[in-house]
Formats: structure tokens, sequence, C-alpha cells
């Protein structure tokens, strides 16, 4: 029997409008550290996913950094067919429960969805996510492991970039050893990102993994100190790839940023969920912050680094950023939960001055009043002060997250790899390849701080290029 025009209407209306997805209330979130966002369930992903076209040209694959069919793995999941969905998107992605999480859908491969021309763009990450942690749930398949090559790579970092290289070139049958600093395995995943992002159990499942594919994993190994990169070729890897990140913080360099009471994002975020203080006394690091907190910055960590503080019982949080709303890196969706959960956004201010007691302890923060003029070198309208516009802010604790950049020493132990300006590699952008011979590199280390997603992009590229280039090595 055919439809009535109300529900073919009905059909229509509803194909362009996204299935939310739940989240905890913001008065019950701000007073722990378990994850905001609670995934779909599977009815609310049949329905989600039976939004989208199968379009035969379909361009969100264009807009996929590591080029995941994602019509045939959101078909799978139309037909419940969960294990096929994963299995497609593992074709090509290793940490799809991660990236289904903390991955910018929004301005890659949903911002090309056709739908969204008219409407909402299908939300691809969400079910990447239910996907994936359907699978963890029921017991993660692990691939037939390929046959061994004989041929050896080290890897050193096991952040995003590291891990995908390891898994790339672990399927292929090479015998991969990660070499990690840290005394875990994850790099910004772990170090990063908070619990309410990102769970630990969840980087954990899937860095675990990655080492049942063969990969050989070893913590505490800074290379730099531990071994050089010429010494890792002399114990017998043939390729090398550096994907150490950026860990080096960003200073604003103005009177008071020596005062007790200010910290690096990198410093408070590694001690909240690397060294998990939000869980003290259980684990033996304690972090004091006081009741008004300034987070200095808009990315995506300052934004981490503010609802880390109003769940570690600050009063009031302040997100000081110098130009607009507009302006903000951070993920759209990310600012619209910082302001749920009661953050206050101070637009157009800039800094200039941190205040302290007589102890050496943050009593306050002079700042000024900006102005957008005509776009700089990022893109976005550069910010000018407005002269006589100077106020103080009353806090006692001020989170600097302005940037990072990578951590000089691979560059400064190394000869002959070329760099540039903050200690970036560099690296060609179609094979990953540095300067010296069978090196590669690739995220944050070889473009300055970015994106998870484009991390695993440069990974797979080094990769494929390792492989084609050790296939050919005699």
């Amino acid at each position: 029997m055919s439809q009535s025009p109300v529900n073919n209407e009905k059909q229509t209306k509803n194909r362009f409008k996204a299935v939310d997805i739940p989240k905890q209330e913001p008065k019950d979130r701000v007073k722990n550290f378990k994850e905001v966002v609670l995934g779909y369930t599977e009815e609310q992903a049949l329905t989600e996913a039976s939004r989208c076209l199968h379009c035969a040209n379909a361009q969100c694959v264009k807009g996929c950094p590591v080029e995941i069919d994602i019509p045939e793995f959101i078909k799978c999941i139309t037909q419940k067919k969960y294990a096929d969905a994963i299995a497609k998107i593992k074709e090509k992605n290793s940490l799809p429960a991660i990236c289904g999480r903390v991955c910018p859908q929004e301005e890659q491969c949903q911002k090309l969805c056709i739908l969204g021309k008219k409407g909402d763009p299908v939300c691809i990450g969400r079910l990447e996510r239910y996907v994936a942690d359907v699978e963890l749930q029921k017991g993660l398949k692990i691939p037939k492991p390929a046959e061994p090559n004989g041929k050896k790579v080290a890897v050193i970092g096991a952040g995003p970039a590291g891990l995908t290289v390891a898994a790339d070139l672990a399927k292929l049958g090479y015998f991969v050893e990660v070499f990690e600093a840290l005394h875990t395995e994850g790099g910004v995943l772990v170090y990063g990102i908070p619990e309410f992002r990102l769970p630990k159990d969840i980087v954990k499942a899937e860095v675990d993994y990655i080492e049942k594919l063969g990969v050989k994993l070893t913590p505490d190994a800074l290379i730099g100190r531990l071994f050089t990169i010429d010494e890792l070729f002399k114990n017998g890897f043939e390729a090398v790839f550096i994907g150490t990140g950026a860990g080096l913080p960003k200073f604003m360099n103005i009177p008071g940023e020596n005062l007790n009471g200010v910290y690096s994002a990198n410093e408070f975020l590694i001690r909240v969920n690397l060294m998990k203080s939000y869980r003290f006394p259980e684990y033996r690091t304690p972090l004091g912050i006081g009741k008004k907190v300034a987070v200095i910055g808009g990315g995506n960590v300052a934004l981490d680094s503010a609802r880390s503080a109003i769940r570690l019982n600050a009063d009031k949080v302040y997100m000081v950023y110098r130009r607009s709303k507009d302006e903000m890196p951070a993920r759209e969706e990310e600012i619209l939960n910082t302001e749920e959960e009661g953050i206050e956004f101070k637009f157009l201010t800039a800094p200039t001055k941190i205040l302290g007691d007589e102890q050496g302890n943050v009593k306050a923060m002079e700042y000024i009043t900006m102005e957008l003029s005509e776009p700089d070198a990022s893109g976005r309208r550069k910010p000018i002060p407005i002269k006589g516009s100077e106020t103080t802010m009353d806090v006692d604790t001020v989170i600097i997250a302005i940037g990072r950049t990578p951590n000089p020493i691979i560059q400064s132990t190394t000869k002959g790899l070329e760099t540039i300006a903050g200690g970036i590699i560099v690296v060609d952008k179609t094979t990953g390849k540095t300067s010296l011979n069978a090196v590669y590199a690739g995220g944050d280390i070889a473009t300055g701080e970015a994106t998870v997603i484009s991390a695993m992009e440069s990974g797979k590229t080094a990769a494929k290029n390792i492989h084609e280039y050790l296939s050919k090595k005699q």
C-alpha cells in the first residue's frame, strides 16, 4: 500500500533532522569526570543510519582524512550487521572508538554530506562510535596476523600518529616496536584529553587491539636518551617513524607567570588525566586550584582545562580569549558543552599581567579589551588592544592554554634532521619522509599542534611509504 502524502512529508522532514545524542545533564556532570556524551542506543543508531542517502559518488569519503568507506559501514548498520560495519571501518582506521569521540567530523566528512545542504548532515562520527562501542562490549576481533616479512621498523611515540603507523605496518608483516617516553601508551589521548570526553579504558582497549596485531609496545623509553635514532638503526631497525607530538607549552611572556597558581594547560591536564589528581587521595597527586580560575585560550585544550577546573570544585571559571566566539578554533559542540556547564566566556580580552600577594600566590589578573581588524596569517581577524581599557579580574588560579610546540630532544640528538621554527620537523607531505634516509615523521611534530585524525592521516601516509621503501630495499 502506498504511503499518504502526510507520511511522505513526515519521512522527508525526519531525513533532514539528526538524531540527538544523549548526554549527562549539566548540573550532574560538573560533579563528576564520567563521560558527558553517552552514545546512541541501538534504536537511535538505526534511525540515524537510515538517513544516509548512500550516494554513488559519496563526498563524505573525500572528507575523511583516512578514507573510510562511510556509506558501506552505515549500510551495514541499517542491516544490523555491526561486526561487518566495524570491520569496514578498521580497514582504514584502527582507532574508531577514539575517533568517534574526539574527531571534528563536522569539519571533515560530515561537512560534505549532501543532506547538510538542506538540513543536518548524517552524524557519521556518532555512528562510528556506536559500532566501535558494540565491538568493545562483545570483545575485539583480531584479524589474522600477516606472515612476518623479517623487517623491523621503530616507531617513536605511542600517540595517534605512531599507533596508526604501527598498526598499518604490522598488518603487512613488519615487526614494529613502539617506544613511548611515558609509562603508558596513547600520547595526547591519555595525558591531554579529559576522561569526560575520552574515557581512558577506551584508549587502553584500542591500544590493546594494536598490540594484539603483533606490535611491541615499550613504555618508559625516551628516545634521544635511551637510544638515538642512529643507535636504533644499529640495533637492526630498517626504518624509523617519529611521532612524538607537541608537548612543550607556550607562554604569554607577561609579568607574573612564575607565581604560585599559574599552570600551563599541559601540566594541569597531565596532572588531571595521566596522574588522576581528580581521584586524590586514591591517586597521590594533589592539585591545588583556587575558587576563581581564569583559563587563557580558545581551543579545545583551553575548554578541556576550564571544564576540568569546574569539576575540581572551582566556584567560578572564566574562559579568557582575545578574539570573538566566531574565531574560536575549538569544536562547536565542545563550546556548547562548556557554556552549559556554567563557565563564563570573556571574549575580546587579553591578559597583560598576573598579580601576586606577599606569599607569591596569584591574587588577580590584569587584562585589556581588544577589537578585531583585518585577518592575520591564521585567517582569523587580528585582535588589536583598545587603549585605556585595562581592567583587573580577581582570580587565584591561571591556566595558560595558548598552544604547544614539539619537545626538542629528538631534533637536538639527530644530526642532519631538518627542522623549522618551533622545532617542527620538515617532511615531504606526500610521503612523510624527513631529510634523513629511512626516517619518517608525522603528527604534531611535523605540522605543529593539530587534530587526532590529522595525525592519523599522516601516520597512514608514512606507513604506506615506509612499506614502499622497504619493499624495494634488498
